[in-house]
């Protein structure tokens, strides 16, 4: 399906079923945000990844305006729908201050695998273990998806971004074990250079061979 949306490029990577809270204060974003949430529609937040637009977003819709202020900035909350592709940015709209885009919705899978996703969740554990981090998510294991549990897994927007590109759940939880492996392979390291480095001036108590 293709369609037009209004658009508020943005520097994160916001993901389907993710609520995000933001404070509007530029008018051309209070106008869309207003219309937008007097309408009930939607309005697209694809990423700005090194000063560029990037073809891939995620439509959100807004569930509260919670706070105005007098100057017309607001607090709103947000929820991920879906995500996204751009065809064409629309920069002028009449009687429009923010810009827009013709889109189009790629074929999302959210079937992936249960026992893959396991690996996942533990290694996303284990990783927070290792921090000293604690982490707690509102659904149960088994409920959660790659998308869920994205930004606890210490990926930079670049890597956020590929993440969100990936139309299939098997290829974004691959995607999310890989990292983990890597993160948890430095972190260990980290672990013992401290371990060796708090060794330094102190009595040792080196193994032996006999020969």
């Amino acid at each position: 399906m293709t369609n037009f949306i209004p658009i508020f490029p943005l520097s994160i990577v916001v993901f389907p079923g993710e609520e995000v809270n933001l404070h509007i204060f530029e008018p051309r974003y209070k106008q869309l945000v207003k219309e937008c949430f007097s309408d009930v529609k939607p309005f697209g937040i694809p990423c700005i990844i090194n000063n560029q637009v990037g073809e891939s977003g995620t439509l959100v819709k807004v569930v509260e305006i919670v706070k105005v202020y007098d100057s017309g900035e607001m607090d709103i909350r947000t929820k991920g729908v879906s995500v996204f592709r751009i065809l064409e940015i629309i920069k002028r709209i009449p009687d429009k201050l923010y810009s827009g885009a013709i889109v189009h919705y790629p074929n999302i899978s959210e079937n992936g695998s249960k026992s893959l996703m396991e690996k996942v969740l533990e290694r996303l554990r284990e990783m927070h273990r290792l921090l000293k981090i604690t982490k707690s998510f509102n659904n149960p294991d088994e409920k959660l998806s790659a998308y869920d549990i994205a930004h606890h897994a210490g990926l930079s927007i670049e890597e956020e971004y590929e993440l969100l590109g990936l139309t299939q759940e098997i290829q974004r939880q691959e995607y999310l074990k890989r990292h983990l492996n890597k993160i948890i392979s430095i972190l260990t390291e980290t672990e013992a250079l401290k371990e060796k480095i708090k060794l330094n001036g102190h009595f040792k108590n080196p193994g032996s061979m006999d020969i």
